[in-house]
């Protein structure tokens, strides 16, 4: 049995650590509550990432830097204090002319920024876009030689749907049909997954394909396809490209124009 002096000093000991639990609370006051000159209000700085000297006034020491809420270090008056600004942004330039005329390029439309984010708020989204296009005239207005130009082409199946939506009167003009026979192929254009692009894997070395020339491709002064390889000389091996697809491209040599197409299918396309 332990002495009575001994059962005495454990509760002196037990009373006094109660008390010193008790001292921090009132220190540190009700949760969520700030005594005068703590908080991030009192410290006057809200800061981008992770700060330690973003730090204000304790007990506890507390936070005002953007990392705080993941590591949860936080000052009560964190939120109204230090509110998150999600970044603003201007609306979408216009487009750009091709940065390159007679060949495949690119256009490019921006936007600036109005409001950077703060204190956690959503990031800026991007402030470039570019797409895909080819301008059939040089900067000087003058036309560009078709050889140079890939003729941009898809599946037949297109053409038919921009039948549907029908040609406007003033736009009625008299396709026509040209032959190729196909160069190497490459790989990437085996390795398409969409369904509208299947149409691709069929495209094979020395196989012929008919590619239909008609409205909106044919050009209205020179009732041709740009592409479609009628300048080029004899044996000449001239660039095609898949759209939609910019690494699915070859050569082919023309063989031939006629009237009509006659090809199976999955080889007959339309210029774009």
């Amino acid at each position: 049995m332990a002495p009575r002096g001994a059962g005495a000093a454990r509760i002196l000991s037990l009373v006094l650590a109660l008390a010193a639990v008790a001292l921090v609370s009132w220190a540190r006051g009700p949760r969520g509550a700030l005594w005068p000159g703590q908080g991030c209000a009192a410290l006057g700085r809200c800061c981008p990432g992770r700060d330690p000297t973003c730090a204000a006034r304790g007990p506890p020491r507390c936070f005002c830097d953007q990392a705080c809420g993941a590591v949860r270090d936080c000052c009560a008056d964190y939120a109204r204090a230090c509110p998150a600004v999600s970044c603003v942004v201007a609306e979408w330039s216009g487009w750009s002319r091709c940065v390159k005329p007679c060949q495949l390029s690119y256009r490019v439309r921006q936007r600036h920024v109005l409001q950077e984010p703060r204190n956690g708020g959503a990031l800026c989204p991007p402030l470039e876009e570019r797409a895909g296009c080819v301008e059939y005239r040089n900067r000087q207005g003058v036309e560009c030689q078709q050889s140079l130009l890939p003729a941009l082409i898809t599946t037949g199946s297109y053409g038919k749907e921009r039948k549907k939506r029908g040609v406007p009167k003033e736009q009625e003009t008299v396709g026509y049909c040209v032959q190729f026979r196909l160069g190497p192929i490459p790989g990437s254009c085996r390795q398409v997954r969409a369904p509208h692009a299947q149409w691709m894997r069929y495209l094979t070395q020395g196989h012929m394909v008919c590619v239909r020339c008609e409205w909106p491709a044919q050009d209205t002064r020179s009732q041709r396809c740009y592409g479609d390889g009628g300048g080029a000389g004899g044996n000449q091996l001239l660039l095609w490209q898949a759209a939609g697809h910019p690494r699915c491209r070859g050569t082919w040599e023309r063989l031939g124009q006629l009237r009509d197409c006659s090809c199976p299918e999955v080889h007959s396309l339309v210029f774009i």
